[in-house]
């Protein structure tokens, strides 16, 4: 029996050796039989190579124009070289005046290691509280701004102040820059960046908060995330090679983490960047590998960011983490399954549903297990926003009458339309999401579908860039339509979109390809409706935008707030060192900016006790006793006390949303069934009663400045208390 196994055993792995020899033969038949690309002619590689770099040098050009330009726009506006520095300063209003604030106390730093120390353990802005200002208020950007300036020796050259905001705007640049590279690579033609950067600028009231307000996270961050985006579209394409991939890859990875670490708010947004991509996964549109490694990117870059933002809890239960996690375990439960077929279809279904249960149990578990303040206030303000709850609390009801926190009002439509921005958004989008339903309705019905994409195809849909894009900009938009704060993540990329739209032949033979277009070839009518439409609109643009552009940068506006200044002024110079001061948050920020003394509450929205302080020292325009108020301000240390005429005396804000009459509400000195009507109190309003200086008043507070839009009081030392 041994004799003759062996023949048979040899037998058997000859068949293998001559099986595997075949399939390499077949292998190396099918390469023979492939046509090997020729080599472009000279004049084409010229013809690409010159395409690549006037899109290139526009595509700089664009932002280093929007960057001088919002230079130029800031100084005419605040006459900001001809200012003192306490001038200068009062500009930082609210929150940006806090950010600010903590650069210059870098700067002043002895040396970086005890400047980032001070402000990790700053017992030095808030009166019995010690904060770390880094995690907290996401200080990154001002770290490095501050290790730049005086790594790069700019202190001999340039002031802090200059080297700040000049950061900023370069940002911004960058920010333009991105969206000009990313319509360029969806359209194929940097004229649909050009028009980009047209409809951005002309917009920039909808587009950006940074004439308003430079500091701001969201003004450091949303360049990297515009970066991010990019890389992502370029990533996503079908027809990118090996080492344009990888650039894209190592871009979306450094961008990513970046935009994480700039802003605390960050891992929300990427949070629907993730839901764009599980849906366009979803749709298989043959890109589930990139899609994967975009997963793995937002894994590296939530736990670097955790371990870096000093454990920051925030991260371990974002449902960011809870999403690519649930996904990642999904992908390996998955079997294989022929495409196409009834099982495929019903798997497809039960991984959907899996990731979405998937996502909620682990982000309820990692809320379980992981000691966290993951802003809870913000779900309560989102129960109220959307009439799932009804409260009288002051800070809910103060949040809800911001105007960003308002639906959008139909002015902002009004100036989109003006711009023929909207009616050019709606039209791409219609036209894309429908070829997008489509092409997944041709898939889901098993019809094969070629890889790649041809101009006559006219099959815009197919392209997985288009489709990711197409399923965020409604996500977006769809929040946007909710909370106009938003509409600051959206605009941009509507100018975008709606950009690449007109100026790309795809869109446009899709079109003409459903109207069944047969008296013009409808291919050459697209490439010339895909040259002349852009151009018409940028004409139209430039003929009635650019003058009042021009006219902006040529008219010198004077921001002039002396009350301010003299307020400033007289706290450096008559109050002591040690002093604490009470006021609204807004100001507090103003005098932790222009004086460095320390105060009772700051104008920040993502802490429970400064929420509450705010809360408490607001009460001083309400009605309530002068002994209740002293209580209050010396609860906190506080030694001044800033009462503001604007707030005492607030007129003409949307009804029932001045502050005064939200303490009201939440003191229960409003009946709001009997049409608000005020019931009795025997105290006067507070910031009413004590200008008068009447006992029991002076026993408590005692008036040492005062002008037009301030009162100052110093909070005496009482033994008794007056009823």
């Amino acid at each position: 029996m041994a004799a003759e196994e062996g023949p048979t055993v040899e037998l058997r792995q000859r068949k293998k050796l001559k099986s595997s020899e075949n399939k390499e033969s077949v292998k190396e038949e099918k390469i023979s039989d492939t046509p090997v690309p020729e080599r472009a002619p000279k004049h084409v590689l010229f013809q690409r190579f010159a395409k690549i770099f006037i899109g290139c040098l526009a595509a700089v050009t664009s932002g280093m124009m929007y960057a001088l330009y919002l230079s130029a726009y800031h100084e005419r506006k605040f006459w900001f070289s001809n200012r003192q520095e306490l001038e200068r300063e009062i500009t930082f209003q609210g929150d940006s005046a806090i950010y600010y604030s903590y650069y210059k106390d870098m700067l002043k730093a002895p040396s970086f290691e005890r400047g980032v120390y001070e402000l990790t353990h700053n017992n030095k802005t808030v009166s019995l509280k010690t904060i770390n200002a880094v995690q907290q208020m996401s200080l990154y950007p001002e770290l490095i701004a501050s290790v730049l300036y005086q790594a790069t020796g700019s202190n001999e050259i340039i002031e802090p102040v200059y080297f700040y905001i000049g950061i900023v705007f370069g940002l911004q640049g960058i920010y333009v820059t991105a969206l000009f590279v990313t319509s360029w690579l969806m359209s194929g033609t940097w004229l649909a960046g050009m028009l980009t950067v047209a409809w951005f600028i002309i917009n920039r009231v909808d587009t950006t908060r940074i004439e308003y307000s430079i500091p701001l996270r969201e003004n450091w961050a949303l360049p990297y995330f515009a970066c991010q985006i990019a890389a992502l579209t370029g990533y996503l394409k079908s027809n990118l090679n090996t080492y344009g991939e990888r650039f894209c890859y190592l871009l979306m990875s450094a961008s990513t983490y970046t935009f994480m670490m700039m802003w605390e708010y960050s891992h929300y947004l990427l949070f629907l960047q993730a839901i764009s991509l599980f849906l366009l996964d979803s749709f298989s549109l043959q890109q589930s590998d990139k899609v994967h490694e975009v997963y793995k990117i937002y894994i590296f870059s939530l736990f670097l960011g955790y371990l870096l933002q000093f454990e920051n809890s925030a991260l371990l239960v974002s449902p960011l983490l809870s999403l690519v996690v649930a996904l990642m375990l999904a992908k390996c439960l998955q079997l294989n399954v022929k495409k196409g077929t009834f099982i495929a279809k019903i798997m497809k279904v039960i991984n959907f549903y899996l990731v979405c249960t998937l996502t909620v149990t682990l982000n309820i578990i990692m809320k379980m297990f992981v000691p966290h303040k993951e802003n809870g206030h913000m779900l309560k303000f989102l129960e109220v926003k959307f009439g799932l709850n009804m409260t009288k609390n002051f800070t809910m009801n103060w949040l809800l009458c911001q105007e960003s926190l308002q639906a959008p009002s139909q002015d902002f439509f009004l100036r989109l339309t003006q711009s023929s921005l909207l009616p050019f958004y709606i039209l791409v989008l219609i036209i894309c999401f429908l070829s997008m339903m489509q092409v997944i309705f041709r898939r889901i019905n098993g019809k094969s579908l070629k890889e790649a994409i041809t101009l006559e195809d006219g099959r815009i849909g197919g392209r997985p860039e288009i489709i990711y894009h197409v399923i965020h900009t409604i996500l977006l938009g769809s929040l946007a339509m909710v909370i106009e704060g938003l509409k600051y993540l959206w605009t941009p990329y509507v100018c975008m979109l709606a950009a690449f739209g007109v100026c790309s032949p795809e869109l446009w033979m899709t079109l003409f390809k459903w109207l069944r277009l047969r008296t013009v070839h409808p291919v050459l009518l697209a490439l010339i409706l895909s040259m002349a439409v852009p151009t018409i609109i940028g004409l139209s643009l430039w003929k009635e935008f650019f003058p009042r552009l021009m006219t902006e940068l040529m008219e010198l506006q004077e921001f002039y707030d002396p009350d301010t200044v003299e307020l400033m002024t007289w706290i450096k110079r008559q109050a002591p060192v040690a002093a604490v001061f009470a006021g609204s948050p807004q100001l507090m920020g103003a005098i932790k900016l222009c004086t460095g003394w320390m105060v009772t509450s700051l104008p920040l929205y993502n802490d429970d006790d400064l929420l509450k302080r705010n809360e408490n020292i607001y009460q001083i325009y309400s009605k309530r006793s002068a002994e209740d108020i002293y209580k209050i301000l010396t609860s906190y240390k506080a030694n001044y006390l800033i009462v503001e005429d604007a707030i005492c005396n607030e007129v003409g804000t949307m009804r029932g949303c001045r502050v005064k009459d939200l303490l009201d509400v939440a003191n229960g000195h409003v009946v709001c069934e009997e049409g608000d009507k005020l019931t009795y109190s025997k105290y006067g309003r507070f910031c009413h009663e004590v200008k008068i200086n009447y006992s029991p008043y002076v026993n408590y507070f005692t008036r040492v400045y005062w002008n037009r839009s301030y009162f100052v009081y110093k909070i005496n030392t009482v033994i008794s208390f007056q009823s």
